[in-house]
């Protein structure tokens, strides 16, 4: 089967390279990795003591960053690698100053695990919440390094947990530990004769609580707002923005909106401003400019929106009308925000969580969507509470980063 996979993944790595002619993304994914070895060898020496973290996308390096802020503390001699499988992730934080180098991962041959691994020699590796490349985590198996899964989390539907996943599950022998977000997860995991595996939640929450201690205040949103009851979507799409767009066109004038899509090109905020009537800036416009007395505010830039969410008097995170579904609504639940989202939420825990517990809101189309935005924005007892429910689950469920420090730190002093 291993042999397969590696015909499989040579396969990939030449049509991948066809694929990058037409396609822009592609082409970051393809061209991004031809110097991550020379950057390896330039930026590491041989007696850099380091440890790898991996991250599919911008999301699970959002969900690791509490654990690497710790190891780092913990370990403040050892240089932190951080590489990313997706442009989505290694284009937004390719610049981050929390790793000493940042990179995107080699394709999982066995020629590229070898080098890689020759490379950084890491004494400790972290995947973060899934991604099992089966040669990279051999050849750390291979060299006796300490490999764990954090905030994982695994589904029946799985090919572990088939008939026919054997070879998958042999990738999984290579873990030492694995921190799950769920009681779900390992009980799937002991059902395959995994026993070395812990409950210790969703570092995510940890991420969120430690974003009230920073700074997030944003002048320029302080100035829209004007005191004025005010609506953040974040993270939209263009099936949110088709529902959205007709609530804010008949809304009253006393409602802000700021939006931040997901997609920020040129060529989309233009036509999702084409069709706004209220009176609308973008962030890219917003220099000289009398701010207050604008009625929605475009975001056409990343990186900014958890601040934003500090202003927000009611919450809309975009995804729940695609697949996979809904962006992070723990982000504005952290600020005590109710968060209203699309239907398409089943496959994340805190959403469902939210859902029953009636911080969040789900709704399905228009009308649902006008009245849930309607009751939100007369009822401020209701709109409290709901955000006080929010800000309540966010802080129960902390503590998962902590877990996983102390098993680590037994570890080493062990």
């Amino acid at each position: 089967m291993l042999f397969l996979y590696n015909i499989i993944t040579l396969l990939a790595s030449q049509l991948l390279k066809i694929v990058a002619l037409f396609s822009p993304k592609m082409k970051l994914f393809v061209n991004g990795r031809k110097t991550v070895f020379e950057t390896l060898k330039n930026k590491l020496n041989s007696s850099d003591k380091t440890i790898w973290f991996h991250a599919a996308s911008l999301g699970e390096y959002e969900q690791g960053l509490p654990v690497i802020e710790s190891i780092k503390e913990r370990f403040p001699k050892h240089k932190i690698i951080v590489t990313f499988f997706s442009p989505s992730g290694y284009e937004v934080r390719k610049n981050n100053t929390l790793a000493d180098v940042t990179v995107y991962l080699p394709l999982d041959t066995i020629s590229n695990a070898k080098k890689f691994i020759e490379l950084v020699r890491p004494e400790m590796a972290f995947f973060i919440k899934y991604e099992y490349w089966p040669n990279y985590l051999n050849e750390l198996k291979k060299n006796n390094i300490k490999t764990y899964l954090i905030s994982g989390i695994l589904r029946e539907n799985q090919a572990f947990f088939k008939w026919y996943g054997g070879f998958y599950r042999k990738a999984l022998k290579t873990f030492n530990y694995f921190f799950v977000q769920n009681e779900s997860s390992k009980n799937l995991l002991q059902s395959i004769g995994f026993h070395n595996v812990k409950v210790s939640g969703d570092t995510r929450f940890d991420r969120v609580v430690s974003i009230l201690e920073r700074d997030n205040s944003l002048d320029f949103i302080e100035q829209f707002k004007d005191k004025k009851t005010t609506i953040v979507i974040g993270s939209s799409w263009p099936k949110d923005e088709s529902l959205l767009v007709n609530y804010i066109n008949q809304s009253s004038d006393e409602v802000k909106f700021i939006i931040a899509p997901h997609n920020i090109k040129q060529e989309q905020i233009s036509n999702l401003k084409n069709q706004i009537q209220k009176k609308t800036i973008l962030f890219s416009e917003k220099e000289n400019v009398q701010l207050s007395e604008f009625n929605v505010f475009i975001i056409d830039t990343i990186g900014i929106l958890t601040k934003i969410y500090s202003y927000a008097d009611i919450a809309y995170v975009g995804g729940g009308f695609g697949n996979p579904g809904v962006h992070n609504i723990l982000e504005p639940a952290t600020f005590g925000v109710p968060v209203i989202i699309g239907p398409n939420y089943s496959h994340f825990a805190e959403a469902t969580a939210l859902v029953n517990m009636n911080g969040c809101t789900s709704i399905q189309n228009q009308t649902q969507l006008n009245e849930a935005f309607d009751l939100l924005i007369q009822n401020k007892d209701e709109r409290l509470e709901k955000g006080h429910i929010c800000s309540t689950f966010v802080q129960m469920n902390k503590g998962a980063t902590q877990t996983i420090m102390n098993y680590i730190t037994n570890e080493t002093i062990n």
